[in-house]
């Protein structure tokens, strides 16, 4: 039985951004991750070992979070890869990664990149 794991609204202060006033003094990030996987026998078996752990896939997300990068495409592509490399069950991820009030010169709730990689 092939399903979906979910962490939705993570939230993270980090120093992503392309500008050094981004990189000193960060920002509010939330970061949602959907992962695909077959969690048959952890369905039937009740059992942990055999489904994705949620803890384990929040540790990842945070580790990539608290490197600083410029672009968010570059920290939801090392997640992404954190994801298939740590967690073998792992089918496919689906991540978005936001960051609140972006620095545009304008009102912005938040601007956000998108990323599903299958293995």
């Amino acid at each position: 039985m092939i399903g979906k794991i979910a962490l939705e609204g993570l939230e993270f202060h980090a120093f992503h951004g392309v500008y050094p006033h981004e990189r000193e003094s960060g920002n509010f990030f939330r970061v949602d991750i959907i992962v695909e996987t077959d969690f048959t026998t952890a369905a039937i078996h009740d059992d942990l070992s055999g489904t994705v752990n949620y803890e384990t896939l929040f540790q990842i997300v945070k580790e990539e979070m608290e490197q600083p990068s410029k672009l968010l495409e570059t920290v939801a592509e090392k997640i992404i890869l954190h994801v298939l490399e740590e967690l073998p069950a792992v089918l496919s991820v689906d991540l978005k990664i936001s960051k609140l009030n972006p620095p545009i010169g304008g009102k912005c709730t938040r601007s956000s990149v998108s990323i599903k990689k299958e293995r």
